[in-house]
């Protein structure tokens, strides 16, 4: 896979503006209260000075965009509903009654939605994989596509579909290692013998694979919209746009990149820390730490959602607030 459209996008990666990052550190550190008193809050602006190329980072064009797909591996009963509940998903977004619509009009961020293969299911992972590579590729470009254009300053990825916690757990079994029943959750709310059901698939698909490069276990052990997240979140780092990580699914697509070339992810940080067992190891080797813990795992982008409002607190605590020379204090 040395030449498809993702490992093509890694190359070259733009670095960030070190001057600017620090900068607004030391500002942070001059700003009208006791040093280190506003912790992480600090480290958060100067992190988005860094990705936005500005002395005076700011989250002004919040964007959310979310990728649906459905999942062939459906058919193995690894979610507690049928894969046409996708589609229903899909609806409420359009109509703006989903859970990440209302939160994304709250906090004032855009909301878009694309198809990445909605009524076009993978491949059932455990018996085969889930896309050729030409498929692979039209399902990144979807996400690449998303952000060509987008006027954002800050970025959310989300996903929809139904099944898509088992090709994330298989992802990150195959590119993490470990035992890959260990990754698998409850998703959408499997239990008992379900859940060991769903396992068992895992480890099932896992093994088929066998030991497999990172942009390669993403291709044959994920979804299309796993690999348009991860599309989408190299294109962001192309265009200099700073995103936040939402949960366990959204984690298992970029976990790739991150070891496929290191600092990929140097954009991006975490939003929250899902519930879903398995996204705290996810973030540890990827070496982030969440903004929010609050047990959710409702995927869709929610999460990083919720945590936008803290990325602009952290900035204007730093941007407008006097540092003690300027309110002659020094």
């Amino acid at each position: 896979m040395s030449d498809s459209a993702l490992a093509r996008l890694l190359e070259h990666l733009p670095g960030p503006d070190t001057v600017s990052r620090a900068a607004v550190a030391e500002r942070a550190a001059a700003t009208l209260r006791p040093a280190g008193a506003f912790g992480r809050l600090d480290a958060v602006a100067s992190w988005l000075a860094a990705w936005q190329w500005s002395t005076t980072p700011k989250v002004e064009k919040p964007a959310v965009v979310v990728f649906g797909a459905d999942h062939g591996v459906t058919a193995e009963g690894v979610s507690a509903y049928p894969s046409e509940v996708t589609q229903a998903m899909v609806a409420a977004m359009d109509q703006g009654v989903a859970t990440v619509t209302a939160l994304a009009r709250q906090v004032g961020a855009a909301f878009s939605f694309h198809d990445a293969g909605v009524g076009r299911p993978t491949g059932n992972i455990r018996v085969e994989d889930a896309m050729s590579p030409d498929e692979f590729d039209d399902a990144v470009k979807v996400g690449v596509d998303a952000v060509e254009n987008i006027d954002a300053d800050l970025l959310v990825f989300g996903e929809v579909g139904i099944g898509n916690t088992t090709p994330a757990a298989a992802v990150t079994a195959a590119v993490l290692g470990g035992r890959p029943g260990d990754w698998v959750g409850p998703g959408t709310g499997v239990q008992g013998e379900a859940l060991a059901s769903k396992r068992r698939v895992v480890e099932a698909a896992v093994a088929r694979v066998g030991d497999v490069a990172p942009l390669e276990a993403l291709r044959r052990l994920g979804g299309r919209e796993l690999a348009a997240m991860a599309g989408a979140t190299v294109a962001a780092r192309h265009r200099g746009i700073p995103v936040l990580l939402d949960g366990f699914i959204a984690t298992a697509a970029v976990v790739p990149l991150h070891l496929a070339c290191p600092g990929a992810l140097d954009h991006v940080w975490a939003g929250h820390g899902s519930a879903e067992p398995g996204h705290e190891r996810q973030l540890d080797a990827i070496g982030k730490e969440p903004l929010l813990t609050l047990d959710l795992r409702l995927g869709e982008g929610s999460g990083a959602v919720i945590a936008i409002p803290i990325v602009q607190v952290a900035c204007a605590a730093v941007v407008e607030v006097a540092t003690f020379e300027e309110f002659g204090l020094a």
